[in-house]
C-alpha cells in the first residue's frame, strides 16, 4: 500500500498535506512570523521611544497589532501570492523622526499617537489612490542609484536612531547628545546589544532552520538575565528603561484598548489631516517603492507575476487596518517575504497565517514581552539598518564610467540623513534624468554618413546613360539617424547636417534607428529645410518607423510640426531604396538623357546583340514572343516556377525580394534593353523575387526550351548570352556589396 494512501477514519497524513500546498503555506506564514515579529516589536519602540520610556511598551504593542492587521489584510486583497506585509524600516524612520519633531514642538504624547495614527491611516488611502490610478507600474521604473541610495539613507537613519539605545542612554536623546556623554552610556546595555548583533551574524553560519532574529533575540534576553543575577534591581520590569515592560494598559484588555484608539482617531478633525499630509504621502510613497522592490525579488526567485496596481491596494487596505486597531503602517518585507519561500509558502495563505500567528504570538507570549531588553531590538535594528546599505554601490566611485552614478546615490544618502526621505527621492530622481540626458547627449546622433557616389542607385541604364549616378552622388548625401533627437540632442543635430545645406542638392535621412522625437528636434530639421530651400535643394526623409516606443505616429508628427508637407521641399519615403529612386528620376528629369522610356527598342537594338550578325538576330526572333505587361501587374511572383528570360522592350520593371507580409527589399530597377528573370532561368527550383512593371511594359520572353533549340543551332550567341546573363549578375552582386559596405561603414 502506499504511504499516503487514506485509511478509513484516519486523519490526512503529513506527505499529503504538504501535497496539497496548505503544509507549505502553514510553515511559510509561522517562518515569517519568527522574522516579522521581533522587528515589528522593534520597529514600534523605535517609534514610541521618543514620547516617553513609558510608552516603549505601547510601541511594541503597536508593532504587533500592525504585524497582526497587515498580515490579515494586505495578503487578502494584494496581487503577489508570496509577500508578507509587516511593520517595515521606511515606516519606521519616517513616524520616529515626526514623533522626534511633535515633542520638540510640545505636542502632548498622546496626541502625537493620534497624528501618527492619522499619517498611517491617510497614507494607506494615498496608497489605495495610486493602485486605482495605475501608479504601481510606473513606481517599479524608479532608477536604481535612487533605489540604492533610499536604502542605504534609511539604513543609516535606523542605525543612528538605535545607536542611543544600544548605549542605554534614557529618553528621546539624539545621536550626537548620546555619543557626546558618555557618563550616561550603561554597560549592561551595550553588553546585551552586542551579544545580539554578534548571534545575529553568527547564527546563519551555524543554523537556517530557526531565523537569526529569533535566536538573536534569545541570546539578547538570556544574557540580560544574567547579568540581573549580580544586579538585581535588573530583574525589575516596572519603570525599568532597559527592558520594553508590560504590554497594554493593564486596566484595558486588547479589544477595549482598540475601541478607545479608534473613538480617538475618529476625533480628528480636517486641520489635522491637512497638518499631516504631506508626511502621509511621504509614507505612502516610500511604503509602495519597498512593497514593489519587494515584490520584483519574488518574482525572479518564483518566477512568478505580481499585479503591481492590486498590491498597492491590498497594501493600501492593510495600512488602514493597522491604524485604525492602533498598529503601526508597514509594506511588503524582503527578509520574511523570502523565509516565506524558502519555507514552502506558495499562496495568499501564507501571509494570512503570519497575521494569525502574531495574533496568537501576543495572546499567549504578552507576558514574556516585557522581558525583552531594548538594547537587544536595537541590536537587531543595527544589523537590519547595516545590511540594507548597498555597500557595492562603493565601488562605482573608483570607476570614472559609474562615478556620477556614485554621486548620485550619495547625494540621495545626504538629503535622507540632514532632509527627509521624500526629498532624496526626488533629488535622486532628478539627478538620474540629468544622468541620462548626460548619456543621451555623449551618444551620436549620427549612425552613418555616406556619400552619394558610394551607394549606387539600382536602377539599370544604358551606355550612354552612365554618366548619371556620378552626377546625382555628387549632389546628395545620406545620413543614417539613430538614438534619441530630442532637446538634449537637437545642437549635435543641426551640427551634422548644416554643412551639407550649401553644397548639396539632396539630403537624405534615414529614421529607421530613431527611437523618439520631440519638437525641438522638429524645429531643427524645419530650419535645415528652409536653408536647402533656399538653394533649390530637397531634404528627403526615408525608412519612417510606423510607431516609436513612446507610441508616436513619427510621419503624422513629421507632418503636423511642419517639417513634411506635399507643397515644400520635404518629401518621405518609406525605403532608402525608394528616395534614391526619386532622386535618380528627379535628377534625370532635369538631365538630358539620349533614350527615353517611351521609345521601343527592336532585338538589334538590345545591348546584348550588340554586333551580332543578321543571321543570329533572324535566330532569335523566330525564338522570343513578344508579351505586353500593364502598369501594377506582375512578370512574375517569387516561388513561382520560371525558365524564361525576359528582355525588355519598353518600360520599367522593378524586382523585389518579399520579407515578411507587407515588407520587401528592392533588388533592382531595370529599364528597356536590360534582361531579367535570370536566377529563374538559370535554377529551377523558380524565382527568388517579384517583378512589377512600374510602367506599361513590353518585353521580348525567351524560355528555356527555345533557349537550348538556339544554343543547337546558335552556339556563339548562346555563350554571349550567358556571359551577359553572368555580368548581370556580378553587376548587381557589385552593387549589393557595395550598399552593404556603405550602410555598415
Amino acid at each position: 500500500m502506499r504511504g499516503d494512501t487514506l485509511m478509513p477514519g484516519t486523519m490526512t497524513n503529513t506527505t499529503t498535506w504538504q501535497r496539497s500546498g496548505i503544509g507549505g503555506d502553514v510553515w511559510g506564514g509561522l517562518a515569517a512570523m519568527l522574522v516579522a515579529l521581533p522587528s515589528a516589536i522593534a520597529f514600534g519602540v523605535i517609534i514610541f521611544s521618543p514620547l516617553g520610556g513609558a510608552l516603549a511598551a505601547q510601541g511594541a504593542l503597536a508593532g504587533i497589532l500592525g504585524a497582526t492587521a497587515l498580515g490579515l489584510i494586505a495578503p487578502a486583497c494584494g496581487g503577489s501570492a508570496r509577500l508578507i506585509t509587516a511593520p517595515s524600516a521606511p515606516a519606521a524612520a519616517v513616524l520616529s523622526a515626526l514623533a522626534v519633531n511633535f515633542v520638540q514642538d510640545g505636542v502632548a504624547a498622546q496626541t502625537t499617537l493620534l497624528l501618527l495614527g492619522m499619517i498611517g491611516l491617510l497614507a494607506g488611502l494615498l496608497q489605495i489612490v495610486l493602485g486605482v490610478a495605475g501608479i504601481g507600474k510606473l513606481i517599479k521604473f524608479m532608477p536604481y542609484p535612487v533605489v540604492s541610495g533610499y536604502l542605504s539613507g534609511v539604513g543609516l537613519i535606523i542605525i543612528g536612531s538605535q545607536i542611543p539605545k544600544f548605549l542605554g542612554v534614557a529618553g528621546g536623546s539624539g545621536l550626537l547628545d548620546a555619543l557626546g556623554n558618555p557618563s550616561d552610556w550603561i554597560w549592561q546595555s551595550m553588553l546585551v546589544g552586542t551579544v545580539v548583533i554578534v548571534a545575529m551574524l553568527l547564527m546563519p553560519r551555524l543554523t537556517r532552520k530557526v531565523p537569526a532574529p529569533i535566536l538573536a533575540l534569545l541570546a539578547g534576553v538570556a544574557a540580560y538575565l544574567l547579568l540581573g543575577l549580580p544586579y538585581p534591581a535588573l530583574l525589575d520590569t516596572r519603570h525599568n528603561p532597559l527592558l520594553i515592560g508590560a504590554l497594554g494598559n493593564g486596566d484595558e484588555s486588547l479589544g477595549e484598548s482598540v475601541i478607545l484608539h479608534w473613538q480617538a482617531l475618529n476625533g480628528l478633525g480636517l486641520d489635522s489631516a491637512i497638518k499631516v499630509f504631506v508626511p502621509a504621502l511621504t509614507l505612502a510613497v516610500l511604503l509602495s517603492i519597498d512593497t514593489l522592490k519587494s515584490c520584483l525579488v519574488i518574482d525572479a526567485m518564483t518566477g512568478s507575476h505580481h499585479d503591481s496596481d492590486r498590491t498597492l491596494a491590498g497594501q493600501g487596505l492593510g495600512n488602514i487596518a493597522s491604524a485604525l486597531v492602533g498598529g503601526i503602517p508597514g509594506s511588503g518585507t524582503m527578509g520574511a517575504s523570502l523565509i516565506n519561500v524558502s519555507s514552502g509558502g506558495k499562496t495568499r495563505l501564507s501571509g494570512l497565517m503570519t497575521g494569525a500567528f502574531s495574533l496568537a504570538a501576543y495572546l499567549l507570549l504578552s507576558p514574556l514581552l516585557a522581558w525583552v531588553p531594548i538594547a537587544a531590538l536595537s541590536g537587531i535594528l543595527i544589523v537590519i539598518g547595516f545590511r540594507m546599505i548597498d555597500r557595492r554601490s562603493l565601488a562605482f566611485f573608483f570607476t570614472p564610467s559609474t562615478r556620477f552614478d556614485f554621486l548620485v546615490i550619495l547625494s540621495v544618502i545626504l538629503v535622507a540623513i540632514f532632509g527627509n526621505l521624500i526629498t532624496a527621492s526626488g533629488v535622486g530622481v532628478g539627478l538620474a534624468i540629468l544622468l541620462f540626458i548626460r548619456e543621451q547627449t555623449r551618444s551620436s546622433v549620427v549612425r552613418n554618413r555616406i556619400e552619394g557616389r558610394e551607394i549606387l542607385s539600382k536602377r539599370s541604364r544604358l551606355n550612354n546613360d552612365r554618366e548619371l549616378p556620378e552626377q546625382e552622388g555628387d549632389g546628395m548625401v545620406v545620413f543614417e539617424l539613430q538614438g534619441s533627437l530630442f532637446f538634449g540632442t537637437a545642437s549635435q543635430l543641426q551640427a551634422a547636417l548644416e554643412p551639407e545645406t550649401a553644397t548639396r542638392k539632396y539630403v537624405i535621412l534615414s529614421m529607421r534607428r530613431v527611437q523618439s522625437l520631440d519638437v525641438t528636434a522638429t524645429h531643427v530639421l524645419e530650419q535645415i529645410k528652409d536653408r536647402l530651400e533656399e538653394n533649390n535643394a530637397y531634404l528627403v526623409f526615408c525608412d519612417i518607423p510606423k510607431g516609436l516606443p513612446s507610441g508616436l505616429k513619427m510621419k503624422r508628427f513629421l507632418k503636423d510640426t511642419g517639417v513634411v508637407r506635399p507643397t515644400n521641399k520635404a518629401f518621405a519615403f518609406r525605403q532608402l531604396d525608394d528616395a534614391l529612386e526619386w532622386v535618380e528620376t528627379h535628377t534625370a528629369a532635369e538631365i538630358p538623357v539620349a533614350q527615353a522610356e517611351a521609345v521601343a527598342l527592336d532585338l538589334r537594338d538590345m545591348p546584348v546583340f550588340a554586333g551580332c550578325s543578321a543571321e543570329a538576330l533572324a535566330e532569335v526572333e523566330t525564338s522570343v514572343e513578344s508579351r505586353f505587361v500593364k502598369t501594377g501587374k506582375r512578370l512574375w511572383k517569387a516561388g513561382a516556377v520560371g525558365g524564361s528570360l525576359f528582355l525588355i522592350r519598353r518600360g520599367t520593371v522593378k524586382i523585389t525580394l518579399p520579407i515578411g507580409k507587407k515588407e520587401n527589399y528592392h533588388l533592382a530597377t531595370a529599364g528597356a534593353g536590360d534582361i531579367v528573370g535570370t536566377i529563374g532561368f538559370l535554377n529551377d527550383s523558380g524565382h527568388v523575387a517579384d517583378a512589377l512593371a512600374l510602367v506599361d511594359v513590353e518585353v521580348y520572353v525567351l524560355t528555356r526550351e527555345r533557349f537550348d533549340t538556339l544554343a543547337e543551332r546558335q552556339p556563339g550567341l548562346a555563350l554571349i548570352i550567358v556571359e551577359h546573363l553572368a555580368r548581370n549578375l556580378s553587376d548587381r552582386l557589385r552593387v549589393t556589396v557595395s550598399e552593404v559596405q556603405a550602410l555598415r561603414g
